[in-house]
């Protein structure tokens, strides 16, 4: 017995890759666990319109020195309406509009953005105990329905499994089976070998993206208030994005056992702190900007802001680009690495050709 644990334990020392993930990743649950798993929402963004704005204002700057939340008044305008607010909302600028009256005995009515759930709950909380009397209404998700705000999300992770596991474990099958050295003497790029690897994974991605959409809508009647070419527009970015991950990840693993390590030290971040499940608004500093190099985080923005918002396109473009430019250079390291590890067999196997070819 205790020689095989002995083996065992040479075996575990031996292998680096998995040793350190089994230190370093209990140790990274508990700081994300730690810094992010929080619901409590201590920023809020408040625009306020109409004639009475200026009074709201100071009540709503007591309130948060009462309450010790941060409320940021991003604008007030004495000319807005109710469209105008509104608008703002639907385009994501603010998460309360508080809307005023034409006199000062006129009760104000805040305008509370649903879609943002957690921040939604503390806003209506907080305006309870405001020292003026506000009404509230909620926009876009009313009842405050846990499965409109998670159903867009689960979304982003279903194309994350997809585009990180399932394409890593894909090619790195290639490369225990030996195949990769076959393509290595055949007259193929590595971008050619890549995008011919890729395309079922993303056709299959893109399948998966209208099933669980369609069936999220009519099972869990999650609202489609935007236009599906910017869901579309987004899964198909975002898909990139998580692919290039997982060709990243194919190209340092030897083994199947090996990528699906890396593909959940990859994807656990993402679900902790992508905003899927707790509200980036209460993450620390220290902990929220690692979010903002995560592929989920933009395409969570995405999904709730299309179906839930229905926000125009041009309000909402920065996560659009985002993706594009981490999927580019995501894909940009993946393919310079698998260039690299073809290299060396493709020379050996055309050394060993012309060596044959000499010898016959």
């Amino acid at each position: 017995m205790l020689a095989m644990a002995d083996k065992e334990f040479r075996q575990v020392r031996r292998d680096r890759r998995t040793l350190a993930m089994m230190l370093a990743l209990p140790l990274l649950l508990l700081v994300v666990f730690g810094y992010a798993a929080s619901f409590n929402i201590t920023e809020l963004q408040v625009e306020i319109v109409g004639p009475q704005a200026g009074a709201v204002r100071s009540a709503l700057e007591q309130l948060g020195a009462d309450q010790g939340i941060t409320i940021e008044v991003t604008e007030v305008d004495e000319g807005g309406t109710r469209a105008t607010a509104e608008k703002d909302l639907r385009n994501g600028e603010n998460t309360v509009a508080v809307v005023t009256g034409e006199s000062a005995g006129s009760r104000p009515l805040a305008l509370i953005d649903g879609s943002q759930l957690f921040s939604a709950q503390a806003a209506i909380t907080g305006l309870a105990k405001a020292p003026v009397d506000i009404g509230t209404e909620v926009l876009f998700n009313p009842d405050l329905d846990t499965s409109a705000y998670m159903v867009p999300a689960i979304i982003g992770l279903i194309l994350v499994f997809i585009g990180t596991m399932v394409t890593s474990l894909g090619i790195v099958k290639e490369r225990e089976a030996g195949t990769l050295e076959q393509l290595a003497v055949m007259p193929f790029t590595a971008r050619d070998i890549i995008a011919g690897k890729l395309l079922p994974y993303f056709a299959i991605g893109l399948v998966d993206l209208a099933i669980v959409t369609t069936v999220g809508v009519l099972l869990f009647d999650v609202p489609f208030r935007g236009p599906i070419w910017q869901l579309a527009l987004g899964g198909v970015v975002f898909l990139m994005a998580t692919m290039g991950f997982g060709v990243l990840i194919s190209t340092v693993s030897n083994t199947q056992g090996q990528a699906i390590q890396l593909a959940l030290m990859v994807t656990l971040p993402q679900v902790l702190l992508s905003g899927m499940v707790f509200p980036l608004e209460s993450m620390a500093a220290g902990v929220r900007w690692i979010a903002y190099v995560l592929p989920l985080t933009y395409f969570v923005q995405i999904s709730r802001n299309v179906m839930i918002r229905g926000t125009e396109f041009g309000a909402m473009w920065e996560p659009y680009v985002a993706l594009a430019v981490l999927g580019g250079v995501v894909f940009g390291l993946a393919l310079f690495r698998f260039r690299r590890d073809l290299g060396p067999s493709r020379r050996m196997q055309q050394r060993l050709a012309r060596d044959v070819e000499e010898a016959g």
